[in-house]
């Protein structure tokens, strides 16, 4: 059964860019497991309301349709147990489910107002209207507004990886050894950053950076054959 995926692209489908698509792509290459891509913009509601959702990863496996990336993950590990554990175990998944909640509440919080205006730079434009109207009155400025003082405000962002980046000094992933869904989740943001925008979130001597570096490398390249920006 050949399984699909809708993911959010804009003007250039080559270049998906939904940091939760990215954490399903991740772990479907971790799981051995290949979908078909369905090109899916922000505006295009109806094309995934049949799935019982307005956002998207959406997975389609024959009939069978999960929404949001965590439980897309949890159906990956429960229904394809004979291959590789995306998790490591029941503990892998309770602390799966905590990065969880920190790559959205502290990654991807802390630098979407830095990239915002780059993604909107990269929508269509029945969509980038909607993403500016929603956006602006989530960061109560404009876009460009936001973008303006990002040379300051990185720096404040890269205090928030501290944590990230002092276990990144005693091993290679958040997984250990191997990365598992733990680095995929945190990976994600890093990868929409890549995709969109050209300006520089982490230090080249940081090892956050060299941990993204590797993740870009994993299953043959995926991650970085996918058009972006130099990082």
């Amino acid at each position: 059964m050949t399984l699909k995926l809708f993911e959010l692209v804009g003007t250039d489908e080559a270049r998906p860019f939904s940091p939760f698509c990215w954490r399903t792509r991740m772990a479907l290459a971790h799981k051995g497991l290949l979908a078909e891509t369905i090109p899916w913009c922000l505006t295009e509601k109806d094309a995934i309301a049949p799935h019982q959702s307005e956002k998207v990863p959406v997975l389609l496996d024959g009939d069978i349709a999960v929404v949001d990336s965590w439980t897309i993950a949890n159906y990956l590990e429960d229904t394809y147990p004979d291959r590789p554990s995306l998790f490591g175990g029941e503990g892998g998944r309770a602390v799966g489910c905590m990065l969880n909640w920190w790559g959205d509440v502290t990654v991807m919080a802390g630098m979407f107002p830095m990239i915002a205006v780059d993604i909107f730079s990269q929508m269509k434009q029945v969509d980038a209207a909607y993403f500016r109207k929603s956006r602006e009155v989530r960061l109560g400025k404009r876009l460009e507004e936001v973008a303006a003082g990002r040379d300051k405000t990185v720096e404040g962002f890269r205090k928030l990886l501290e944590p990230l980046r002092l276990m990144l000094m005693t091993q290679a992933y958040l997984g250990g050894e191997k990365p598992n869904y733990a680095d995929y989740i945190v990976f994600g943001p890093f990868q929409l950053a890549r995709v969109v925008s050209p300006f520089k979130l982490l230090a080249a001597d940081d090892p956050v950076y060299a941990w993204r570096e590797r993740l870009l490398d994993a299953f043959d390249g995926m991650a970085r054959k996918t058009p972006g920006y130099p990082v």
